[in-house]
């Protein structure tokens, strides 16, 4: 009997581990070290008619992915500096900036449209490496979760989702905490500094290694949720988007027409990401600014008003950034010609463990 076309999308999907290639009652069982390459090789499939220009799972591979994230995340968060700079300040002092308009209004009154840019070298680094480690980390804990548990990956995805990003999210956040803690004192508090070379010493010397990572912790509280909001949000999204709204498979559509579904998902994984991450947001804003304070003393004195301040501002910030994100790191995927496994289907072999099929 030849395989269904049903049957041969289930080969090729990367979520229904480990029977990624299904094997028949003919077909002689295979060593777990033949069993993981053919896993592999059957992730590394993709659209009819395409070409891949490395191996899925191998270090070229991840290399390039976080390639993709150090472009997505230093680029994207650079271009939003001017309006990240009046978000953070609207956190720390809402008393003399009321408004984004007021904000902007203000900054360019006292420091010219040149203190719009105050951040952008500590920005740029840090979030080029956190985009390193996001990106490429989610991708090898996608694979290690998805052989955990086994041919249940597909209806266990979400949580599959949910788990990589937080587990690559983690060691993210501690690659980007010392240039996080440089950017809010060069941007949050006149006069301190003016450039990553002036503020990196002069924290050391008051504060020593301590005033780069004690923002680490509340920095997990917020990016951890926004990165598992960011990554599963997206991921179920597109799946929705393909089966309900796209009017034809993925397989059928052009690569800018792919692109345009992945910056829809994206925008709409941002909007929800912003909102779970916020308040975590406002506590590390102004725990940089403040020397010797605690996350525990900063979320006090905000109160439970105090941390939603600056929401639109983030909102409008963080959906476009989460959009161009997800463009450009699909985009350098589409570029090298890496694997792109399309949407995931529940494979024969679990459907008929589920008596779905005969």
């Amino acid at each position: 009997m030849y395989p269904t076309a049903l049957t041969q999308l289930a080969r090729v999907n990367p979520f229904s581990a480990p029977l990624f290639s299904l094997q028949t009652a003919d077909e002689p069982q295979q060593s777990v070290g033949g069993s993981r390459s053919r896993r592999l090789a059957a992730a590394a499939a993709v659209d009819e008619g395409d070409s891949c220009d490395c191996e899925f799972g191998s270090s070229q591979y991840y290399a390039l992915c976080g390639f993709g994230g150090i472009l997505s995340c230093g680029l994207t968060h650079t271009a939003v500096v001017p309006l990240d700079l009046v978000k953070c300040r609207l956190q720390v002092n809402p008393d003399k900036y009321k408004s984004i308009g007021n904000g902007f209004a203000v900054t360019v009154r006292e420091d010219g449209f040149r203190g719009l840019a105050k951040g952008w070298a500590p920005t740029f680094i840090g979030y080029s490496m956190q985009g390193l480690c996001k990106f490429g980390f989610y991708e090898v804990f996608k694979v290690f979760y998805s052989d955990l548990l086994g041919e249940n990956t597909y209806l266990w995805r979400t949580s599959l989702y949910l788990a990589a990003s937080a587990s690559a999210e983690f060691f993210a956040d501690i690659a980007l905490a010392p240039m996080e803690a440089a950017k809010v004192r060069i941007q949050t508090q006149p006069g301190y500094a003016n450039t990553l070379r002036q503020c990196a010493p002069k924290m050391y010397a008051e504060e020593g290694l301590w005033a780069f990572y004690k923002g680490v912790v509340p920095l997990w509280m917020r990016q951890i949720p926004y990165t598992m909001m960011k990554f599963a949000c997206f991921e179920r999204t597109v799946e929705t988007l393909y089966k309900y709204v796209v009017p034809k498979p993925r397989s059928e559509c052009s690569k800018p027409e792919q692109l345009v579904v992945t910056f829809v998902a994206g925008y709409i994984a941002g909007v929800f990401c912003a909102i779970v991450s916020h308040p975590a947001d406002s506590v590390v804003s102004v725990l940089n600014k403040e020397k010797g304070s605690t996350a525990a003393q900063v979320l006090k004195k905000l109160g439970p008003k105090g941390v939603w301040k600056g929401l639109v501002a983030r909102i409008i910030m963080i959906g476009t950034l989460t959009a161009l994100q997800w463009f450009i790191y699909d985009s350098v995927k589409v570029y090298f010609r890496l694997p792109r496994p399309p949407p995931p289907e529940m494979p024969e072999s679990l459907k008929k463990k589920l008596g779905l099929t005969e």
